[in-house]
């Protein structure tokens, strides 16, 4: 079954059979991208039991000494990664909870470990009460218990258990306030690992004398096991200090709730203690284990492009900064393939991923792949045989039900054609209703993988 639901109705959008031929390209490498970094294949490829050992690339853990396993974790891949890691498991494991995106669940097949659903990118009181009862299963537990918890992007919203004094109210407040003025993922982060009681470490700190052992599939660029989920297995290298920065940053600091507000003051004053570091005790017998991450996802559409015959230059899996900036830095390394054969010759293709940003200052509806795409079809119109594309490995790009968008170098005219600006749409942020209306809105819906962004460019 295809990734990509409209693929065909994509290919077929273009008006030349160069382009047809580019995006055909470029979609069918996001397709193979997402499906070698689908959870499943993961953990199934990664996770084996050997002679009762647990073996994970260079990872080996005897099994025999632990007399309970017991399955946590949140993300938007651990639903799949819960079904895969039963059947690499079997009857090993005793119990198991964990938290996945809200109407995802018959998805998935599970005996063991049950899956509660709960909202994102805004946490809710049902978020809350998976992570409470997560923290149950952690009582009690001793050094002869196994813990696996399951953590993927996503994670910091699903994983929900506000620190004392803080509603849930204030943790959706400055959620909203964070994800509108353009922070970085780990900025987000940095903040919310300061108003959590299982963000930054602690929920390892509820683990604690167990074995712990996280599998990971990181959403983060570089993969810092600190932010990726808010790093709750992780010891926190931010301070109550960055975080009260992060907010003054971006001019939020006047509008925190007093609660919050009032914490980050304390923390910072040492009134309250700061989250975990590296030299706590619980650490010692924490196992953090990336499975897969966005230059898996990259190198994966790298090989297929390759495999059809293209040139091909992986530029980076840590593309960050403003989409539309972004966009700009990409559309000018096409452009000079066009014109001097370099750094590659066509057919060529160019491969990025990472995570951009957008600030939003419109009115408009779109998504960060969305709008770098719309930012960049305005550098490349009149370009015979090219196309480029860019989504959320997730399905999901910004509050809309796209996971990214596609254009050729036909498609600025055949906007014009249409009376529509793209000009103006990208001045207010709305990318979404451009796409729409142009038919160029990539569908997968929610991937149950989460590893960034990809962009793919292709010149044939």
């Amino acid at each position: 079954m295809k990734a990509i639901r409209n693929i065909s109705e994509l290919i077929g959008n273009a008006k030349s059979t160069r382009d047809r031929e580019a995006r055909k390209l470029v979609l069918n490498a996001l397709e193979v991208s997402i499906k070698t970094v689908d959870p499943r294949r993961i953990v199934e490829s990664k996770v084996k039991i050997k002679s009762d050992n647990l073996v994970i690339d260079g990872f080996k853990l005897s099994l025999r000494k632990f007399r309970r396993v017991t399955v946590i974790g949140a993300g938007k891949a651990s639903g799949a990664m819960a079904e895969a890691l039963e059947r690499s498991l079997s009857n090993r494991i005793t119990r198991g909870l964990v938290n996945i995106l809200e109407g995802t669940k018959s998805d998935f097949r599970t005996r063991r470990i049950e899956l509660q659903e709960a909202s994102h990118p805004v946490p809710s009181e049902r978020n809350i009460a998976g992570t409470e009862r997560m923290l149950q299963l952690l009582k009690g537990l001793s050094e002869d218990d196994l813990v696996f918890c399951l953590i993927s992007g996503g994670g910091s919203a699903l994983l929900s258990s506000p620190a004392a004094g803080i509603s849930l109210k204030d943790k959706q407040d400055i959620t909203r306030s964070l994800l509108k003025c353009g922070a970085t993922i780990q900025e987000i982060n940095t903040v919310r690992k300061h108003l959590s009681d299982v963000k930054g470490g602690w929920l390892a700190k509820r683990a604690y004398p167990s074995t712990l052992v996280s599998l990971i599939v990181s959403d983060v660029v570089g993969d810092p096991l600190d932010a990726i989920a808010s790093g709750p297995t992780a010891p926190d290298s931010t301070t109550y200090l960055d975080a009260i920065n992060v907010v003054k940053k971006y001019d939020l600091w006047a509008e925190l709730p007093d609660s919050v507000r009032t914490r980050l003051v304390k923390g910072y004053r040492g009134i309250i203690p700061d989250t975990p570091k590296y030299d706590d005790k619980s650490f010692k017998k924490v196992f953090n284990i990336v499975l897969g991450n966005n230059r898996l996802a990259s190198y994966a559409a790298q090989h297929a492009l390759e495999e059809s015959g293209l040139n091909t230059l992986c530029l980076t899996s840590f593309l960050e900064g403003e989409a539309r900036e972004a966009a700009l830095v990409l559309a000018s390394i096409i452009k000079e393939i066009d014109a001097s054969g370099r750094p590659i010759q066509r057919p060529a293709a160019l491969i990025a991923g990472g995570e951009t940003t957008v600030t939003v200052k419109g009115p408009g509806k779109g998504g960060r792949n969305q709008e770098m795409v719309l930012s960049l079809l305005r550098k490349i119109g009149g370009m015979c045989g090219v196309a480029a594309a860019s989504l959320g490995t997730d399905g999901v790009d910004g509050p809309t039900d796209a996971a990214g968008a596609i254009a050729d170098g036909m498609s600025l005219i055949r906007s014009i054609e249409m009376k529509l600006s793209s000009t103006e749409h990208l001045l207010r942020n709305d990318s979404y209703r451009f796409f729409s209306k142009m038919n160029d809105l990539i569908f997968t819906g929610p991937t149950g993988t989460n590893v960034n962004d990809l962009f793919v460019a292709v010149m044939v």
